[in-house]
């Protein structure tokens, strides 16, 4: 689609701020109103942090089109989620919000807190893999989606989530974002062109129904703008500060989530084995980690995954390990030392809920009753 944008781009249009103060309050009190409240998000609402749109003026696709090239952009991998993803969030977590659609894969979405289930990704996601997708026969195209690295559980090929132009959506997502276009009875559209179907088409099934409104925000004109009940022209943070404040709900500090599984084995005799893994909020494997330190039993570092240290000797009841996490530190995290209590019980796993503080520069630990743990209830889909 990049050589579908125009060298002059589409007129970007700002109203004024208490024109945008008005809507946000009649937004405001639709959200209220509403039952079943959706919104649709695109590139527009990432640009505040740092990561280009597409067909804005400074847009990745417009650069091309006008033969100029693009500059530096943040790695999503730091970039910082912004004022409307985390509103989102908070919407979310208080049951306003009961379902996101976006066309984004820059995975700022996920990584703020919103859950899986209330998410369909149209686009895919640049942090997710997965290792049971048809592989291109050819490589070097955009369509062999193999990224060189191996799954932490089966050793199989890991694919990236991204889809490109000409791919199929993945079928269940779309199916999810129309049920829920189906049946809202308000959608909000967020820094989007709405120029690339299917996706398009979750909002413009909002318009065409009777029974709902659909608001839209973005800078530039929209196809679907003959369809809507309230159009904005803003930027997707300036819109919903508003909107949040006139909801009374305060708009949460971003604060990095990570969950680790640390699993003792007994591999025979007095010989056992430490497993650690880091993993998502639905149980699928997660990198975060560079290596584990465990120096009063071994030297070296576990530097790949899955992170494993061996014992020679058996362990008394109750010893304490103390691992020193090293993390990839894309938000500057410092190494981190967490305390494993040896139970004696084989097949059992502790969870350590990390939380890390980009602004203090500081962790906080909570380690959750051990359970056991039955290999073949664990998930197949593969994260990273």
């Amino acid at each position: 689609m990049a050589d579908s944008a125009p060298e002059v781009p589409a007129e970007e249009r700002q109203e004024d701020p208490d024109v945008v103060d008005r809507k946000a309050e009649v937004l405001a009190e639709q959200i209220k109103k509403s039952k079943h409240f959706i919104v649709f998000t695109g590139a527009g609402i990432s640009t505040s942090a740092g990561i280009p749109d597409f067909r804005g003026t400074e847009g990745v696709w417009t650069l091309m089109a006008q033969g100029r090239q693009r500059p530096s952009a943040v790695n999503t991998l730091q970039a910082v989620p912004t004022a409307t993803h985390m509103a989102l969030v908070e919407l979310q977590n208080r049951g306003i919000l009961k379902y996101l659609v976006s066309q984004n894969c820059d995975a700022l979405h996920r990584k703020s807190g919103i859950l899986p289930d209330r998410i369909s990704e149209l686009h895919g996601n640049n942090n997710r893999e997965y290792y049971f997708r048809a592989v291109a026969s050819y490589e070097k195209t955009v369509h062999d989606h193999r990224t060189g690295r191996k799954c932490v559980r089966c050793g199989g090929d890991l694919l990236d989530s991204i889809v490109n132009f000409g791919e199929y959506l993945p079928a269940e997502p779309l199916r999810l974002a129309r049920n829920h276009a189906k049946k809202t009875d308000l959608c909000l559209v967020l820094g989007s062109s709405l120029t690339v179907p299917p996706a398009s088409g979750i909002p413009e099934t909002v318009g065409t129904r009777k029974a709902a409104k659909l608001v839209i925000c973005n800078l530039q004109e929209t196809p679907l703008d003959g369809l809507v009940d309230q159009r904005i022209y803003s930027k997707a943070d300036e819109l919903m500060t508003r909107v949040m404040a006139k909801l009374d709900i305060p708009i949460p500090q971003f604060i990095l989530r990570r969950r680790l599984i640390v699993q003792m084995e007994t591999t025979g005799g007095s010989r056992h084995q430490l497993k650690i893994c880091g993993v998502d909020v639905d149980g699928t494997p997660m990198t975060f980690l560079r290596s584990i330190k465990l120096d009063q039993y071994c030297r070296r570092a576990a530097c790949i995954e899955p992170f494993t240290i061996s014992f020679r000797s058996d362990l008394d009841i109750g010893t304490e390990l103390k691992l020193e996490l090293e993390f990839m530190g894309n938000y500057g995290e410092p190494n981190l030392e967490i305390i494993y209590s040896y139970t004696g019980e084989a097949g059992t796993e502790m969870m350590y809920l990390l939380e890390y503080n980009p602004q203090t520069g500081e962790w906080k630990t909570e380690r959750q009753e051990s359970q056991s743990v039955d290999e073949d209830k664990k998930p197949t889909r593969r994260g990273r």
